[in-house]
């Protein structure tokens, strides 16, 4: 079976209401339907690679080849894993959690979409909330990254739930135009102090190698830190 060599398949992530898992090729077909809909005001543009401003179809067709190019591309050393966000068995968006060089760093980044019609409901908070809990704890990462332009309100938000602290900015090109992106770190101890949505993974165990980790889930090595 195709699980056997790609044991991510059987990776989930459950909260109250939500659950997190790589689509299947006809729910892939729907998350790229929803993504043809809109994701966000035409006066706006919160993704630094505008991929937004294709037209429908070509928006769709795009998320669909997002997703077969990080699946084919995966390694241990580089990874993301973007996950289908399903609300009551429906497609309601994307979570993504990625690493370059997990292993030694133990850090991972997110990055999100929701579907118009489902914004403003609380699922954005959840669906980080499932990424958190397995980069925390089914990982055992030190720190999470995350960001977003000036006047995404809502991005900021959900990472303030979370307890995510200010960490920069960096100015980039969007749309031909300057835009100001402010940085957001997380470290463990503000994770476990601010975690507040219960999460259950399933499916972990045969997959850790596939993010650097050995499969048994015994003690992570310790990290080491470079001093001058």
């Amino acid at each position: 079976m195709l699980i056997d060599h790609w044991p991510l398949l059987g990776l989930r992530l459950n909260t109250p209401r939500l659950e997190l898992r790589l689509p299947g090729d006809d729910e892939l077909a729907e998350l790229a339907a929803l993504a043809a809909e809109g994701i966000h005001a035409p006066d706006r543009m919160p993704f630094l690679v505008p991929w937004t401003d294709l037209p429908p179809a070509q928006r769709a067709r795009s998320v669909v080849q997002h997703h077969w190019l990080c699946r084919g591309t995966w390694s241990p050393e580089d990874w993301a894993l973007n996950l289908a966000v399903f609300e009551h068995g429906r497609v309601v968006g994307l979570q993504t959690v990625s690493a370059r060089d997990f292993a030694v760093l133990r850090e991972v980044g997110t990055a999100s979409w929701l579907g118009a019609r489902h914004q403003g409901q609380g699922i954005g908070t959840e669906m980080r909330a499932a990424v958190l809990h397995l980069a925390f704890a089914g990982l055992d990462a030190l720190e999470a990254t995350s960001g977003a332009f000036e006047d995404n309100a809502s991005s900021f938000n959900v990472s303030r739930r979370h307890g995510y602290e200010l960490d920069g900015t960096e100015r980039r090109v969007v749309r031909g135009r300057p835009a100001t992106k402010r940085r957001l770190r997380l470290t463990r101890a503000r994770w476990e102090e601010h975690a507040q949505v219960p999460v259950s993974i399933s499916g972990l165990t045969p997959c850790r190698p596939m993010f650097g980790l050995p499969e048994d889930d015994g003690p992570f090595p310790a990290a080491t830190t470079a001093t001058p």
